[in-house]
């Protein structure tokens, strides 16, 4: 018999993320969609009980679903020279970054370099936002999920009301429809108030997505000061404003109070961030997507992973760009969250799993695309089926997920993009047919 309808994967441990994690498990695809999540035994006799003739893969590994890249900019792929360095703080590393921006860029063939990168380290799902219209196909192209978000930033008051909104709102149009848009105001300090007032309306206008950096910068941090009045009612036309006005309010309260946050937006790095702006965002439902490479290579202190855990706050992981980071792996920043939990007082048995967890889940739900009929980020029947396999032995189950979450980076055996293998190590099995008796 040819043409099996269905595949088998099977691995020494599956983590399914929203349920316990299976040893000797399987996932039954069919199509683009899991059809049965188990252990192998139950699932292949499911099967055959039903008489579906199968494909069958085994993985000696892990079998986790694919990544979730929550911030990236994939057109600065080739711009890794500048990610190589070390730097002191923003002007720093902007002193290394605008040069190099500066020079010509295939911007199109970069991005699509950077979503090759991310395929190959297991990622299915990414947030990328895009600066320059040439680089705005790249997951569209790449055939992957998430949502190419357009960067908004630069504007004042009076340019962004004389043809600024026209522009963004064109700029929003003409993305590619799959696998989703939105807009990325990029900070509150690059963008004046106007524009953060209605950025939003624009986006809920159309049932798009925000992403915004948010606590990256030490100047948005809050600070004590002596107006008792709300700066609400004092006419600001921007956070500098705010400042050299002596007020005191943080970013986060900023944005929060110009409609900016809320459970369709999420923010990237999340790092000057106090225990009252951590409520905040919780209280919003917005998600941070922390990137914590990308801001040891800047200069930046590292985020507050540990208070992020134990507050139950909802995180991501973010590789940023090559311009500001080693790779395009998030595991490779699952890897320093573990070290800077461990650091901050962190030690309970589930950090590894709850940092895999915000590696998948945790970004399909900070873009929304964890639930409705193309879900993605977790392991279940009907869900996308978007597989990533790791080359990390077995033993138990806590060890194996530590050791995963320490050491995952560069060790992607195989990728699985809507049931298609994208990716595969020399290494990867070949799959072996079975017919139903």
């Amino acid at each position: 018999m040819t043409g099996f309808p269905v595949t088998l994967y099977s691995a020494s441990l599956v983590l399914p993320v929203t349920a316990p994690p299976i040893i000797d498990g399987a996932i039954a695809v069919r199509g683009e969609r899991i059809l049965h999540v188990g252990e192998r035994v139950w699932v292949e006799q499911s099967l055959a009980e039903r008489g579906v003739p199968v494909q069958h893969v085994h993985w000696d590994g892990v079998l986790t679903p694919g990544l979730v890249n929550a911030h990236t900019h994939l057109q600065y792929t080739g711009m890794a020279e500048v990610g190589r360095g070390r730097y002191h703080g923003f002007e720093d590393w902007a002193k290394g970054f605008n040069p190099v921006y500066a020079q010509p860029h295939d911007w199109r063939a970069d991005a699509a370099a950077g979503a090759a990168q991310m395929i190959a380290a297991g990622v299915t799902a990414a947030a990328d936002v895009v600066t320059d219209p040439e680089a705005a196909h790249a997951l569209h192209d790449a055939g992957l999920s998430g949502i190419a978000y357009w960067e908004v930033i630069d504007w004042t008051n009076e340019a962004w009301r004389s043809h600024g909104r026209a522009a963004v709102e064109a700029a929003l149009d003409s993305l590619p429809s799959q696998p989703g848009t939105g807009l990325s105001p990029h900070a509150p300090y690059s963008l004046e108030i106007v524009p953060l007032l209605e950025i939003p309306d624009i986006v809920r206008e159309r049932g798009s997505r925000i992403h915004i950096h948010l606590g990256e910068s030490g100047i948005e941090q809050e600070f004590e000061h002596d107006h008792a009045e709300p700066w609400q009612s004092k006419g600001m036309g921007s956070l500098a404003e705010l400042r050299q006005a002596g007020f005191g309010t943080s970013a986060t309260d900023y944005v929060d109070h110009l409609g900016v946050l809320g459970p369709d937006c999420h923010i990237a790095h999340g790092v000057y961030m106090s225990e009252r702006d951590r409520a905040i965002l919780r209280a919003r439902g917005t998600t941070v997507a922390l990137c914590p490479r990308s801001n040891a290579v800047i200069g930046l202190d590292a985020p507050p992973v540990a208070a992020y855990l134990r507050e139950g706050s909802p995180i991501a992981v973010g590789t940023d760009s090559l311009s500001s980071a080693p790779s395009l792996d998030p595991m490779g920043d699952v890897a320093e969250l573990m070290r800077i939990a461990r650091a901050q007082g962190y030690s309970h048995d589930d950090l590894a799993e709850r940092l895999l967890r915000a590696a998948t889940l945790g970004g399909a739900h900070a873009m929304g695309i964890d639930e409705g009929p193309r879900r993605t980020g977790y392991l279940a029947v009907g869900a996308m089926a978007d597989l990533a396999f790791f080359d990390v032995p077995v033993t138990g189950i806590t060890e194996t997920l530590t050791t995963l979450a320490e050491s995952g980076e560069g060790r992607a055996a195989a990728t699985v993009v809507a049931g298609r293998v994208r990716h595969a190590s020399r290494a990867f099995p070949q799959p072996v047919a079975t017919e139903a008796p």
